[in-house]
């Protein structure tokens, strides 16, 4: 599938991360997030929660989701919930409901990813599509204009395991902070 040149490509070339724990993490990652969603006339902003409650390392996307709609978002848009999870058996269908159902939306993919020991704890904002289910070595769709992903544990032995054995603490914090970015991000985008 080819996608089409992203405006924001040169808006930042490197991935942008923060820690739970740092200073102002919140009001950083949702200026950050500001700067990197387009016009919101011009296209819906739509964010798509990847994972699945049956593994608590998976659960990131659709804990975001769930959080979202406890939040009442006014302008933003998204799918992936604890009731209806988007995963790798329905990723497809759901992306083709979501761009028939928006009018040229701009898609932000939430996921939780594994990554160094020194990362886990960590959000990262990158330009371009989310590439789901690559730790499990599994061939889905590529998703989204930008990706936003939390480091919920270490990478590279047993990745199945690791994702199944992840502290659901982790995760919760995880999912609180980034539903709260989004939420400040949508405040500043609406004033």
């Amino acid at each position: 599938m080819q996608f089409p040149a992203n405006p924001l490509r040169n808006l930042f070339k490197d991935d942008y991360s923060v820690f739970l724990d740092d200073e102002n993490a919140v009001e950083q990652f949702a200026d950050r997030l500001c700067k990197s969603i387009p016009n919101l006339y011009a296209s819906e902003v739509v964010f798509v929660c990847i994972g699945t409650d049956r593994s608590t390392g998976d659960s990131l996307g659709p804990l975001v989701g769930t959080m979202l709609g406890e939040l009442n978002l006014n302008r933003f848009h998204y799918y992936g919930t604890l009731d209806e999870p988007i995963h790798a058996l329905n990723l497809s269908e759901q992306l083709e409901m979501i761009k028939s159902k928006h009018n040229n939306p701009f898609i932000i993919a939430i996921d939780a990813c594994l990554g160094r020991v020194k990362s886990i704890g960590s959000v990262r904002l990158s330009n371009g599509p989310l590439k789901p289910g690559a730790a499990m070595k599994k061939e889905l769709p590529p998703v989204g204009e930008l990706n936003l992903t939390g480091v919920v544990n270490v990478s590279g032995f047993m990745e199945f395991y690791v994702l199944q054995n992840t502290r659901l603490s982790l995760v919760m914090k995880l999912a609180r902070f980034i539903a709260k970015s989004i939420k400040e991000t949508e405040v500043k985008l609406t004033c």
